[in-house]
């Protein structure tokens, strides 16, 4: 009873007796209903603190309960309560409750007045509540936009502008990115700026009203933004952890040690073989710019050459085997370009094909100011060979994704309307302006889709290819929500073979990332429906349910569940796609709970089951050189080694288990988990082009005897648009690498929590440049130096810290 107040204590048992009298006394008439509020609002205006943190807690509750069933009235005392929330609103920030008295402004409509309570001890947890409370608030643009907003303003007040660029990315408003570059007058911030610009993805050309002392640094800056500096990192990071040797397939496979199956798995030695063979040298080599297959190394005991290995595969694996050598030399344009060059000498229009879509992946994510790859491709897209004009299609599409180019539209348009197209051009075409226009909500591009689908005759929309139209269209609304109607109706005019698919993917797509409870009902509810034959909509269906729920934990963990229910009770066209929804949601998080139902589901009796689940095991290892999952796929392909098709699919899975040696991510999350990187619109923090590159994958695999087994497989290049590397690199503020001990661990949710709480668990400490996997956290162990950068990913400058003193 020692926290109880005295009063409250001695006058408890008369509190009937003292209400009873209070109402006969003049001037008590009700305001309110609620008791603790009506006296308080008929009482006197001491300090409101007087009786305890549980009294205005009680308060702030009553208030809340009595504004959202009285606003409308004219009754209500608007006026005595809002003085009532700013003096809850001092006291709570007092005595640091920021989380409560963030609510009680919400609840009342006044959040906007926050930004007179928060000071400068305060304001950083205030924030991180708001930031974390915008991923739960209405799926209203103006709400999220709202509390984005405030959290914005508040650290521009306090000049925190690392923080505040991450919102005004989240919010999509560059004129806030361009009012944070002129605000701060520190070039060594502006260029930490431009690298979290980077790692965003977006295509942000800085501004002549912009302060900067010389123009060296304007143009350092652009090409910090452009990605110029990501190869260099990269290489140095591979150097650091020892890992620039190339490795060549049959260092994954490890066939010795298949044991005495390896022999008789040479029987499916082919073309399908080597095509995995290729793929697999590509994502292992990825960024490297050099391997054992592709290119051939100064050293002449590497044996064999080029063009030996190029044809080796046949026909459409000969696009393939070129493009490959697109991402070996991924973000290193000028050497890239130049390896792909002898290519288009080649009389071989697969060759000339591959290296088209080479010339995309080795630009995908880089700007070049001269612009390379609008010249190489252009002269290609009309070519009557098809496969030609889908190299140069691709080209574009990756070269371009989010950047809104209309110059793409101009050239691609035209083949949408051109009814002597092959359909598998026309579906190509619609993808690449939807990669090109992701998340833009474009009205032309939309047009010009959608005449395509309705141009198509019946026998062309059953072909697998077709239903790539409805996807473009969807990507043209990623993470757009409400703003796809207009498109959704007009969908309603399309053939009934293709309609109900078009209305699935345009749900999921415009909903991608919003956890929104409701869509991922109605979903779940499309796929309760039971076919024997058809429901090829349940397709899409059950992958936007991996698509709405992935963005945050608590989403993705009931996803799961939902998912492993559909495996019992779905029809087998439903069991087909499971996996590779399963795949989505722990894209390069390698889940115990998925790893085993994966590997489970790798052996079922359905063989597209198998396929699908067996390539989702390599998406959720992607990058993570996972040694459980390694040894799955490998007592797999023992297991498959009759197989060439299952064989083929398990080497792709191998392949992207050891992307980069380990240091890429396909994951599309950065910032710790606040944004999905690049996007011309950000909404719900969904990252456009790395998410749009796995969705077309992962629609592609709906069909994987028809796109990865016969000639479409090139679709698996459609993964650079996801390929980032997964370190953290000091530098000085010369750009130069600056070794430092940083520790590494779990990252720890701290919001709401009070004091200064850890924000990693289970660390371990060590030098610069690390790799960061999936819910992983780094910060400085040291002193010395000040990030300028409040979260460690990617590149941070470092700056010395004034007030180190070096510890005897």
């Amino acid at each position: 009873m020692t926290s109880v107040p005295k009063p409250l204590k001695f006058l408890r048992p008369h509190y009937g007796t003292l209400k009873t009298y209070f109402a006969t006394m003049e001037d008590s008439e009700m305001k309110v209903q609620l008791e603790s509020l009506n006296y308080r609002l008929l009482g006197s205006e001491e300090d409101i603190g007087l009786w305890g943190h549980d009294y205005v807690r009680n308060l702030a509750g009553e208030i809340s309960q009595e504004y959202a069933e009285n606003q409308d009235s004219e009754d209500l005392p608007f006026g005595e309560l809002m003085k009532l929330v700013k003096q809850i609103a001092a006291f709570h920030m007092e005595h640091n409750v920021e989380p409560d008295i963030v609510d009680l402004l919400m609840e009342v409509e006044e959040l906007l007045s926050l930004n007179e309570y928060v000071d400068a001890t305060n304001y950083r947890r205030t924030c991180h509540y708001l930031t974390s409370l915008a991923s739960y608030v209405s799926h209203q643009v103006s709400e999220y936009e709202l509390v984005l907003g405030v959290a914005y303003a508040i650290y521009l007040k306090f000049e925190d502008y690392p923080l505040a660029l991450r919102i005004a990315l989240s919010l999509n408003e560059f004129e806030y990115v361009k009012d944070i570059f002129k605000r701060c007058e520190d070039i060594q911030l502006q260029k930490q700026f431009c690298y979290m610009l980077a790692r965003h993805g977006v295509d942000f050309k800085l501004d002549e009203g912009m302060i900067w002392d010389d123009d060296d640094d304007k143009e350092a800056c652009q090409d910090i933004i452009n990605n110029m500096t990501l190869s260099e990192g990269y290489l140095n990071l591979a150097r650091d952890v020892e890992v620039m040797e190339p490795k060549s397939p049959e260092d994954i496979f490890k066939a010795h040690l298949i044991g005495g199956r390896a022999s008789a798995g040479a029987i499916a030695d082919s073309a399908l073989q080597n095509l995995a063979a290729t793929f697999v040298n590509a994502f292992v080599n990825a960024g490297f710019g050099q391997d054992k297959l592709m290119k051939v190394l100064s050293d002449s005991s590497s044996g064999g050459s080029t063009e030996s290995w190029l044809f080796k595969n046949n026909k459409h694996g000969k696009a393939s085997a070129a493009a490959s050598l697109g991402m070996i030399f991924s973000w290193d344009v000028d050497n890239g370009l130049a390896q792909l060059d002898k290519y288009f000498h080649s009389s071989d229009s697969h060759v000339i094909a591959g290296a088209l879509l080479g010339v995309g992946i080795v630009n995908c994510s880089v700007i070049r100011a001269f612009d390379p790859a609008m010249e190489l491709l252009s002269d290609y897209i009309n070519e009557e060979d098809s496969t030609v004009r889908i190299g140069a299609i691709m080209g574009f599409g990756l070269a371009y994704a989010g950047t809104q180019n209309d110059q793409i539209y101009r050239k691609l348009s035209p083949i949408l309307k051109d009814l002597e197209a092959p359909l598998d051009v026309i579906a190509f075409t619609a993808i690449s302006l939807g990669l090109v226009f992701v998340g833009s909500c474009d009205g032309k591009v939309a047009g010009s889709i959608s005449y395509a689908l309705t141009s198509l005759d019946e026998e062309e929309l059953d072909e697998p290819v077709a239903r790539l139209l409805p996807l473009g269209l969807g990507l043209l609304y990623l993470g757009k929500q409400g703003r796809v109607k207009a498109t959704a109706k007009v969908s309603k005019g399309f053939h009934a073979k293709i309609k109900k698919y078009c209305d699935m993917t345009l749900l999921s797509c415009a909903y991608a990332g919003t956890g929104d409870v409701l869509k991922v009902q109605h979903l779940l509810g499309q796929c309760s429906e039971h076919f024997k034959k058809g429901g090829t909509y349940q397709g899409p269906a059950v992958l936007g349910i991996a698509m709405v729920a992935m963005s945050e934990e608590m989403g993705r963990d009931m996803a799961i569940r939902s998912l492993e229910h559909m495996l019992q009770y779905g029809e087998q066209n439903i069991r087909r796609v499971v996996p590779l929804a399963l795949g989505l949601l722990c894209i390069s998080n390698p889940k115990v709970n998925v790893m085993d139902t994966l590997s489970r589901l790798s052996h079922d009796t359905d063989w597209e089951v198998a396929m699908a689940a067996t390539l989702s095991l390599g998406l959720i290892g992607a990058g993570t050189n996972n040694a459980r999952i390694a040894g799955m796929l490998r007592n797999l392909s023992t297991y498959y080694y009759r197989e060439a098709s299952l064989l083929f699919c398990v080497q792709i899975a191998l392949g992207l288990v050891y992307m980069g040696k380990g240091l890429l991510t396909l994951t599309p999350y950065h910032s710790e988990h606040f944004l999905l990187s690049q996007e011309p619109n950000v909404f719900f923090f969904i990252n456009r082009t790395a998410l749009a590159g796995l969705i077309v994958l992962l629609h592609s695999c709906l069909d994987i005897k028809c796109f990865i087994l016969e000639k479409y497989h090139y679709v698996l290049y459609y993964l650079s648009l996801a390929m980032k590397p997964k370190m953290l690199m000091t530098v000085d503020e010369n750009q130069k690498l600056l070794p430092v001990l940083v520790r590494v661990g779990r990252a720890v949710d701290v919001v709401c929590q009070a004091g200064q709480p850890k924000t990693i668990t289970g660390f371990q400490t060590y030098t610069t440049p690390v790799l960061l996997d999936a819910g992983e956290r780094a910060e400085l162990a040291t002193d010395k130096y000040i990030p300028l950068s409040p979260i460690l990913e990617g590149f941070v400058i470092l700056r010395e810290n004034p007030d180190y003193q070096e510890d005897n």
